[in-house]
């Protein structure tokens, strides 16, 4: 007899990889991360996705851009901290039309032990702004994977550049790499 899963066994990962599943995502850039982790373990272990691990975050935003090119739909996990190391790249995103969706998990807020985090956590909005992102924010475990599905139909149908930014209360970082 199998056994039920207990709805705190249910983690918002889950459903995230399934919208992309269905929506046709075939790459994952990221560079590792405690508050994206599920989500990543998820897609690596996709035979349908190509998950590549990045040197720098800038490398993610490029990758996406030549995943469009090339007819693929992709994905850029990425953590607060490595936003300010895109402001370049995320400007000719925006100036070209290249869909970008990507998911920030946050730091610098809810809990951070380590000070490091909080200059870049606190301006991460503001960066993705300037290089012309729209900002979503979810703050509630329940909300990201609605989320992720209308910053992903903004994103590849209108040809925008969206970030969904998961709240470092619901992300799991706190005092992590």
């Amino acid at each position: 007899m199998a056994l039920k899963k207990r709805k705190t066994d249910w983690h918002w990962s889950q459903d995230v990889h399934r919208h992309f599943r269905d929506i046709g995502i075939r790459q994952v850039a990221y560079v590792p991360d405690s508050g994206t982790a599920r989500l990543i373990e998820l897609c690596n272990g996709d035979r349908t996705m190509r998950s590549v691990v990045l040197t720098t975050e800038e490398e993610g935003v490029a990758q996406m851009a030549g995943a469009w090119l090339g007819g693929q739909r992709g994905v850029f996990l990425t953590q607060s901290g490595g936003v300010g190391n895109c402001i370049n790249m995320l400007s000719i995103i925006s100036e070209c039309r290249i869909p970008l969706l990507a998911i920030v998990s946050m730091r610098g807020q809810w809990g951070e032990t380590i000070p490091w985090q909080v200059p870049m956590g606190q301006g991460t909005e503001a960066a993705l702004e300037a290089g012309g992102v729209l900002v979503q924010h979810v703050d509630q475990a329940e909300q990201v994977p609605a989320t992720v599905e209308a910053a992903a139909k903004l994103a590849f149908d209108a040809n925008r550049a969206v970030a969904v930014i998961v709240s470092q209360r619901i992300s799991g970082n706190g005092g992590q790499g």
